[in-house]
């Protein structure tokens, strides 16, 4: 399946690069990135913009663009690659259809990935007709991610939602609580310093413990107690239960908006 090529080596590409260096699935060597914006010191050893003519003898091409600009950015690209070359989108909500007639009809698999692939931590769902193609992108992401494969097309929206977009959510919600507890009077490095603690071990605990979360969260709320107190809160009306459909709905909108 190598080399593989990159289109696009930004924040998503680069996490993937390292992440596979720091699990030994896929060093340099394998790959030819293509990215007018890379520092090619980032991918020492990896073929960096060649030739056009190049690039035939990628076998898997990774379609790592912003997917405002993905047809853009392939245009020049197809006459060039190989007829068995497979591709592998992580261009959000453009459809796997669309990419295999822009890229003359080959094999497609779409996949949303998380940025926390470059530590070897991160969710990855996956959709395929072909099962080549699958196979191909199994073998991208298995090495850094926990996959997940969908049955259809159509919930790569969701997927989107939920895992794609989610680790934006928890920083979102790690900035609100440590600005919360600035605001009770905790000075602000000692607030983000027990907020940031909290969340890493909190989440270490639930991977570990292989216990619900729902379970963990009655673990720690004490009838009538602080936690209780201010679950009311978040969990009542106007609060997560409220604010989390509407949130996922949301992306998922954009996310067909983006496809079409």
């Amino acid at each position: 399946m190598t080399p593989i090529l990159l289109l696009g080596a930004g924040r998503m590409g680069g996490a993937l690069i390292q992440g596979w260096r720091e699990a030994g699935a896929f060093t340099a060597i394998d790959l030819i990135v293509r990215d007018p914006n890379i520092e090619p010191a980032a991918v020492r050893g990896a073929i960096v913009n060649p030739p056009l003519e190049a690039l035939g003898a990628a076998k898997t091409v990774l379609l790592a663009v912003k997917p405002q600009i993905w047809r853009e950015a392939v245009k020049d690209v197809v006459p060039h690659i190989a007829p068995d070359a497979v591709i592998v989108s992580i261009a959000a909500g453009v459809r796997a259809a669309d990419i295999s007639e822009a890229f003359g009809g080959r094999r497609v698999a779409r996949v949303m990935p998380t940025t926390a692939v470059a530590i070897g931590r991160g969710a990855a769902s996956l959709y395929a007709e072909d099962a080549e193609a699958l196979a191909r992108a199994k073998a991208l992401f298995e090495p850094v991610a926990a996959v997940a494969v969908l049955p259809n097309e159509e919930l790569m929206h969701a997927a989107t939602a939920v895992s794609g977009s989610a680790p934006a959510y928890l920083y979102a919600f790690v900035e609100a609580l440590e600005a919360a507890g600035a605001a009770q009077g905790l000075d602000p490095a000692e607030s983000a310093r027990l907020a940031r603690a909290t969340i890493i071990g909190a989440a270490a605990l639930m991977e570990q413990s292989g216990e619900e979360p729902a379970e963990l969260r009655k673990q720690v709320t004490s009838p009538g107690g602080t936690t209780a107190a201010a679950l009311a809160v978040l969990m009542g009306e106007g609060g997560f239960g409220d604010l989390l459909p509407k949130a996922l709905a949301a992306a998922v909108a954009r996310s067909k908006e983006l496809g079409g």
